[in-house]
């Protein structure tokens, strides 16, 4: 298993890692495969969409605010609920195809860690299987 770093400085923040992810990738020399994506946390997430319009990740960010607000009417303690309910709607893993040693994403896709009580420092945790033929 390997494990990638994000640092986030604002409370909800969409961060681009497809890069880092493709990093892994092409450092494991997988040709044709798997990667699995998994966020270890009660309060982030990860998500495929577009990346090409970095405005795009900035709607997502402030809908999901107006959705599920900071301030509610919460029972947990901690004042961060809105953010568990955020990373419940998002959810915690992905997986992508690898072709020729490529994440096998649509033209207009990336990799984005969803973090919703930053900021903080995480790990995506990814396995990437090669394809047994």
């Amino acid at each position: 298993m390997q494990s990638i770093r994000v640092r986030t400085d604002r409370r909800t923040q969409m961060v681009d890692i497809t890069v880092e992810v493709q990093r892994v990738v092409t450092a494991l020399g997988v040709r044709v495969g798997t990667c699995f994506l998994y966020v270890p946390h009660t309060t982030a997430a990860i998500l495929i969409n577009e990346h090409a319009d970095p405005d795009v990740a900035s709607d997502a960010e402030g809908a999901l605010d107006r959705m599920v607000p900071l301030a509610g009417p919460y029972r947990h303690s901690e004042g961060n609920s809105d953010s568990h309910v955020k990373t419940m709607l998002v959810g915690v893993s992905q997986f992508v195809f690898v072709e020729e040693g490529k994440l096998a994403l649509g033209r207009w896709q990336g990799i984005f860690f969803a973090e919703f009580d930053g900021p903080r420092e995480r790990h995506v945790y990814l396995k990437v299987l090669p394809d047994r033929v």
